[in-house]
């Protein structure tokens, strides 16, 4: 691993590394912020963030203001790049597919299944290596924005037991059924829509055993412009109600879906993961 930046950040750190992922096949980019407690070498919970599309590593962390309150209760965070990069790493001019747009699935189709597998780097690889360089404990934590969003759902309910809670702010809760996800799905997946249930949130809500539920907390700005058409906030309520899966929905006037939306709730988040990190 390679320290490309850091900078003292409400008295922890913020960290910036590169290192090569043999799960996507090419250089990787992770925002790390440290906080105090861990520069004195205590264990830390992890709470990971997916970050949505277009995005890299740096959204996160320059925006969202979650360093000040990581530091108050003391958790490192972690915020990886959206995709895997490089000339030799597919791409498509649209915004919402290739580099950028890797919706934290394992492609198959190509020409993505040569380095579009986000999905490993994101619930196995990473954690393994934050777990190995840093003062980091094994109880984790995992939130996301809008694909983020998306990617976290997916990530904790297809890895029971992995993660103590799991929080989104605007997330794309149903991909099969939206004009982002139907794209991205049958793109790295092909046209089997039996495979797509594997990575909605909202059919991966109606397969889960009881015994894997895990604490849900998702906010939604009511101003978003991709509220009706793209994210679907309505569709998770009712598969969590169906099902008896214990979530929290909450909706925010006037809130549309940019990072004055996080920045506005992030720390009610990540006072959330904190208490069941450290329940």
């Amino acid at each position: 691993m390679e320290r490309l930046e850091q900078h003292a950040c409400f008295g922890g750190r913020q960290e910036v590394w590169r290192h090569a992922s043999a799960a996507l096949g090419c250089e990787m980019r992770v925002g790390v912020f440290l906080p105090s407690a861990a520069l004195r070498g205590e264990a830390c919970p992890v709470l990971y963030w997916l970050s949505g599309l277009t995005c890299t590593e740096q959204n996160f962390i320059t925006k969202a203001g979650a360093q000040a309150y990581a530091e108050r209760n003391g958790l490192i965070l972690v915020a990886p790049d959206t995709s895997p990069r490089g000339e030799d790493v597919a791409d498509d001019p649209a915004y919402d597919l290739g580099q950028g747009a890797g919706f934290y699935l394992n492609a198959t189709q190509a020409p993505w299944a040569a380095h579009y597998r986000m999905q490993d780097y994101v619930a196995e690889e990473l954690p393994a290596l934050i777990e190995a360089h840093f003062p980091a404990t094994d109880e984790r934590a995992i939130a996301g924005h809008s694909m983020g969003g998306h990617g976290a759902l997916v990530t904790a309910l297809r890895n029971p037991g992995r993660y103590r809670s799991v929080s989104a702010f605007s997330p794309i809760v149903a991909p099969s059924q939206v004009p982002w996800g139907r794209k991205a799905l049958t793109a790295y997946l092909g046209d089997d829509r039996d495979a797509w249930a594997h990575w909605d949130a909202v059919a991966l809500i109606h397969a889960a055993s009881p015994s894997d539920h895990l604490p849900m907390l998702v906010d939604q700005g009511l101003a978003d412009e991709f509220l009706e058409e793209q994210l679907r906030t309505e569709l998770l309520e009712a598969a969590c109600l169906e099902t008896g899966y214990l979530s929290t929905v909450r909706r925010h006037a006037g809130y549309d879906h940019s990072y004055y939306f996080i920045a506005s709730f992030i720390g009610e988040h990540i006072a959330f993961h904190a208490a069941e990190l450290r329940g």
